[in-house]
């Protein structure tokens, strides 16, 4: 989907990154109609009943922003065996750094070998912004949209129609029947 320059995100909060201080403010955002209905089809979900998470933002060293919280709401997704509607919910923690482009807080951190270390245990790299304003409601829906479950599955639901053949069972010769009688000479 293109976006022309007049057309608003799917769900957005802009901080200003100027008016942020040292001490933490708290905030609580919450998506109206339209960007839940925006959300949905963004996510392929059948709807998108609440979307909402209280931050705190502060200040990070000197010119970077933290941005930690939690994130929760409520969608109607299909089921991949009835297609029924099923309700579920989204339970995320955000603990997220921005820095200024450029910044050498965003540096890849290389050993002696050129190699990038990585902790796979350990936080995440901070995240360039560029101008003035980071749009906290993108973060909370990429973090949103990582606890939505991919193949949704209704309480007891099976397969129970599905049958699988077994190669015996449907009369023809297995491809590999024609190679037994080769052999090397």
């Amino acid at each position: 989907m293109t976006k022309n320059a007049i057309e608003k995100p799917e769900f957005s909060y802009l901080v200003k990154v100027g008016h942020v201080s040292a001490n933490p403010i708290q905030v609580h955002v919450e998506a109206d109609s339209r960007e839940c209905a925006s959300l949905a089809e963004v996510w392929q979900v059948e709807a998108v009943n609440s979307l909402s998470a209280d931050l705190q933002i502060a200040r990070w060293k000197k010119d970077g922003i933290r941005i930690k919280g939690h994130v929760s709401g409520e969608i109607v997704q299909a089921c991949v065996v009835t297609l029924e509607p099923i309700t579920s919910t989204i339970e995320q923690e955000i603990d997220q750094i921005f820095v200024p482009e450029g910044s050498k807080l965003a540096r890849i951190v290389l050993d002696g070998a050129g190699e990038m270390v990585l902790d796979p245990d350990g936080p995440d790299l901070p995240e360039p912004f560029v101008g003035d304003t980071i749009d906290a409601g993108a973060l909370i829906a990429e973090f949103a949209a990582l606890d939505i479950d991919p193949y949704p599955k209704k309480e007891g639901a099976t397969f129970t129609s599905h049958i699988e053949s077994k190669p015996e069972d449907d009369g023809k010769p297995s491809s590999f029947a024609a190679l037994k009688d080769w052999k090397k000479d």
